[in-house]
């Protein structure tokens, strides 16, 4: 009788690649939940299962490790956001309309809480400063794309290029009011008011937005 094939052992790369994806969702994990300054490399190295040493390794200090996280887990959030934009509009529903409310899906859950904290940390501390500034500019060139992605042949309109910094910063504007009044009655017309502003930003003669 033959004997059943073994699995197949994972490569280096693969368990690194791993390895790597546990600490960063522990990272925001932790960056949401304890805020900046309670989030250790200790604590993160726990949650994700990794010894000490390992994520020293690839992550020598906290800097390093929670911008890495940052980083990668808003271009998964713009990969997400550029594969929905691309399909088929619900019927009866505006394309910039379905543009916001993705945004919004985006902007409001706890990636953004973890890159609400390192924004507050980066005011008095200029490496941090240095570092968020440049995610913040690759976000915003990655939100851009798929916005033209979205709305094909809008490349040389001057809107392409404020649009996605507009309502990204209105939709930041938004989450923080709901750290405080998280059920906010005005903001579903905040949102059809935003929607609104972006069809005519994108509307040209013989375009349709």
């Amino acid at each position: 009788m033959q004997a059943a094939p073994s699995a197949r052992r994972r490569t280096n790369v693969e368990r690194t690649a791993t390895m790597r994806a546990r600490l960063m969702e522990a990272t925001v994990e932790c960056l949401h939940e304890l805020g900046f300054a309670a989030t250790t490399t200790t604590e993160v190295a726990s949650r994700a299962g990794v010894s000490r040493g390992a994520q020293l390794h690839h992550f020598p200090t906290k800097q390093a490790l929670v911008t890495a996280a940052i980083e990668h887990v808003l271009e998964l959030r713009i990969a997400e956001f550029r594969r929905a934009s691309v399909q088929k509009t619900p019927k009866g529903q505006d394309r910039t309309e379905a543009a916001v409310k993705l945004l919004w899906k985006l902007t409001r859950g706890s990636t953004f809480y973890a890159w609400l904290e390192l924004l507050v940390a980066a005011r008095t501390d200029k490496a941090l400063r240095a570092a968020m500034r440049g995610i913040a500019k690759r976000f915003e060139a990655g939100v851009r794309t798929a916005f033209l992605e979205a709305f094909p042949g809008q490349e040389d309109n001057p809107a392409s290029y404020v649009a996605p910094w507009f309502t990204l910063a209105t939709l930041q504007g938004f989450a923080l009011d709901r750290i405080l009044d998280p059920d906010e009655p005005r903001l579903p017309l905040g949102l059809g008011i935003l929607s609104q502003m972006g069809t005519r930003a994108f509307r040209r003669e013989g375009a349709d937005p």
